[in-house]
Parts: C-alpha cells; structure tokens; sequence
C-alpha cells in the first residue's frame, strides 16, 4: 500500500514512512492510494471474532510489508488488553432503534484511546526498527492529549510535546495530561483556541528550518494510521447488529472530522452504511459545509462539549480531495486559498456526492441537556456532553436502520455540564479514582510559533 499526500507534491510513502511523517511535507494529508475492498463474503467471515481479531482483519490492506498480521496481533492484543470491558467497543441498546457505541472503556476514557494505545506501540517498533529519535508534537481539545500521553509516556525514542488551550478543556480532560509526569512528557497550555493550536502545529511541521532540525511526527488525527485505527469499531459494531446483511446508520459527535471519516473509510471499503450522520454544536461549520456547501470558518464558541470547540476541521481536506477526484494540484490550491481567507463554497456535484451517504445536524445547548435527561430517565444511561450531541442528532434522524450513536467519552470527564442537565455528576471510574489530587506539571506559553518553537528546540532532541 502507498500513501499520497491530498495536495498531490508529497513524496509518496509507505505505511511506516506515513505513520512517522503524520502531516505530508507539501501541507497535505496522507491517504491510501485506493481503498481496500472487502467482499460481503470476507465481512461476514469476521463475525464472532474478538475485537483484536478484526483489528487484524481490517488494518493489514493498509500496512504492506511494514506489519504483517503476526505484528498486528501482537500489537492489537496488548493495545486492547488495556481496556476495561471484555468486549472493547460494547454496544448498550436504549430503545427498539437506537444503540450506543462505548468507546470510553481505554485507559483516558474516550475514543481517542483506541487509535492511540495501538499507535504507540507502532512508533514504538518502528523506532526500534530504525535507530530513529521522534519529536512528538500534537494539539488537543481534550481528549487527543490525554489518550496520546498515557500511549506514549515512558516510550523509547518518544518525546511529547502537547498544547491544550488554556482553561478551556475540562479539569478533567487537564488533569490527565498534566498528572503524567513521565520525563519525555512536555505539556503546554497556549493562550488561545484549540484551532489555535492545532494551526501552531502544522505551522512547525511546515517550517523546514525547525523541521529539519527534528524528526517530527503527529498523533493528531491529521496522522493516517490514527483514522485506520478507528476504522475498526465500525465494522465491528455492524456486525454485531446483523451486518453486512442489513445497513447499519451512525451518529457521531466530531469537530475535527477524524472519527466520522473513520466511517467514510469503512463505507468505501465496503461496509454497508446506510447514513453517516456529522452531529456539531453551536460550532457548526462542518454542518453548515454539508447541508448548504458553506465551509467558512467563523469565531471559536466555548460550550459544554470543548472536544467540539473546532472551527477548522483538518480531515475534512481528506473527504474533499476523494469527492473531487484526488487531484492533488487543484487541492493543494483550495486549501491555499481558504487558508488565506477562511472560506470555501463546496461545489454543488461534491456536495451533493457528500451528501449521498452523509447528513448533518447543529444541536444546541438545550437541546444537549434535553438528551441527556431522556436517556438518563427513559434509559437509566448518563451521558457525556459530546454523545448527547450525537445522540441527539441521531433521534432526529428518520430512518429504519438501526441506528448506532458513537459513546466518545466517559461522562465521568465532563462531571459540571452532566451536573447542570442531571444533577448530579458521575464519580470516575476506581482506576482514576485519585486524580484531582495528582500533582500536576505544565507550562503555560503565548500562542506565537516563535514562543512554541523556542520552548521545543530547548528541550527536544535533534535528528
């Protein structure tokens, strides 16, 4: 399998060359060649295996000769055995039509542990492999950091360096970054927005002075092993639920586009997916991008799901390059001409090609709490901010498939907005029980690329 970069000037990579590189060198995104195709006949032989066992099945199209399936396995079974329910991904029926997904049973509670826990133990092989020193450098919303710093504390070859906006994850979301005191764990609290930072970090990866001087590497979902990761959960849940026999239709809470391309991915692999429903909140661009083809970015809105707090969504460039036929050239200028002014009109036969598998929904404030009271009432299930927004978009739906609403976060990380709509806040699971006592270690730095950069080149270590 080789990878190629959406703005099409790229060297073309293998799996390890993609993984370690994360951003493509002309500012793209690294997507396979072609998607891998599955039979029904080949979907339907997966039924019954183990979460770790699809994993396998799933991810060794993407890998070539850089993993074979006795490596994938190895680092499936370790990765997954991890997580705190026997089934990984679960599945919890709430009525005749609607199911949760669970995807917060890992290590930081959110979905993000999925990719992450087996992305660590790739970087951490591929390394060994090659002698090479990696210069981790992300941006999170929240969950992003936390799942990649416990993936990656205490790793061989491995430093981290993660920006969070300040004061604007939940104390939650801050203590389980910050409380991992590992000595190749640096976190950073920018004086800005999530969108901030993350276009600090494409920023240094785009800087060749800076990037020459360090193997850089991303474990944001701008990184295309962590999309393939996520992949995964989709197959197996539709199997659970009587596929690829009948379509499945999903929900997902997404501000950055990654898990809801997840699905995209599995769809053209061949998954049959009846609807792929884009839940927001009040920062709504990716809703607006697909219902009326207006992908602007507006002002950054702070809300009760900050995951979502995103108004520059970095895998969209993914799904827009495969809806106008992967021509790297005219991507490339785009993507020049909405990073100078922060709008872009979606081509009505790209739009309407989008809009063939893909729905949206922009779900408020209200109307969040308003979910989380039903399933609470009507279900007995207590429900963190961002799945309520998915689920609420999802009971808008009018479909007849069954209709699976991803569980990206356990509501024990959100404990004041499930306070304000239940209650009463959800105590931590027994494993984290301690946290808001841990003695935490950040700085908190200007969100200038200079600043950024100075802090890092003090610290990191060279090629």
């Amino acid at each position: 399998m080789r990878y190629i970069s959406t703005r099409g000037r790229a060297p073309i990579l293998d799996f390890q060359g993609a993984t370690l590189a994360g951003l493509a060198s002309d500012g793209g995104l690294y997507v396979p060649e072609t998607w891998p195709q599955f039979t029904q006949d080949e979907i339907a032989a997966m039924a019954g295996l183990s979460y770790a066992e699809v994993a396998v099945r799933v991810c060794r199209p993407f890998t070539g000769d850089c993993l074979d399936e006795a490596a994938l396995r190895e680092i499936f079974t370790t990765a997954y055995g991890r997580f705190a329910h026997a089934a990984v991904a679960p599945l919890k029926q709430l009525d005749q039509r609607h199911w949760l997904l669970e995807l917060f049973h890992g290590p930081t509670l959110a979905f993000k542990d999925f990719a992450l826990q087996a992305l660590g133990l790739v970087f951490e092989r591929f390394l060994a492999a090659s002698g090479q020193h990696l210069t981790v450098i992300g941006a999170t919303s929240g969950d992003t950091g936390s799942a990649a710093i416990d993936a990656l504390a205490g790793r061989a070859g491995v430093e981290v360096y993660m920006l969070h906006p300040h004061e604007r994850v939940s104390p939650v979301q801050r203590r389980q970054m910050t409380s991992v005191l590992a000595p190749n764990i640096h976190n950073i609290a920018i004086e800005g927005n999530f969108d901030d930072a993350q276009a600090l970090v494409k920023a240094m990866f785009n800087d060749a002075a800076f990037a020459g001087r360090f193997q850089l590497a991303a474990v944001n979902s701008i990184n295309w092993a962590r999309l393939m990761f996520q992949v995964v959960y989709y197959f197996t849940s539709a199997l659970a639920l009587g596929g690829p026999q009948r379509a499945i239709a999903y929900a997902v809470p997404t501000g950055n586009f990654g898990d809801i391309f997840a699905g995209y991915v599995a769809a053209q692999m061949g998954l049959p997916i009846e609807r792929l429903v884009v839940a927001t909140n009040e920062n709504d661009i990716l809703h607006r991008a697909l219902s009326v083809g207006d992908y602007s970015a507006g002002t950054v809105q702070p809300t009760d799901s900050p995951s979502m707090d995103i108004q520059v969504s970095s895998n969209f460039e993914r799904l827009l390059f495969d809806l106008a036929g992967r021509d790297g050239g005219a991507m490339a200028e785009r993507m020049a001409a909405f990073e100078a002014t922060k709008r872009m009109i979606i081509p009505p036969e790209h739009l309407a090609a989008a809009q063939q598998l893909m729905a949206s929904a922009r779900i408020d404030a209200g109307e969040m709490a308003d979910t989380m009271r039903w399933a609470q009432q009507q279900c007995g299930e207590v429900l963190d901010p961002h799945t309520a927004i998915g689920l609420a978009a999802a009971r808008r739906d009018t479909g007849t498939a069954p209709m699976v609403t991803l569980a990206t976060a356990h509501p024990a990380k959100f404990p004041a907005a499930v306070a304000a709509a239940c209650g009463a806040a959800p105590a931590l699971p027994s494993r984290l029980a301690d946290l808001m006592t841990r003695p935490e270690r950040f700085d908190i730095a200007p969100a200038q690329l200079q600043a950024i950069e100075a802090y890092i080149a003090a610290r990191a270590t060279p090629r």
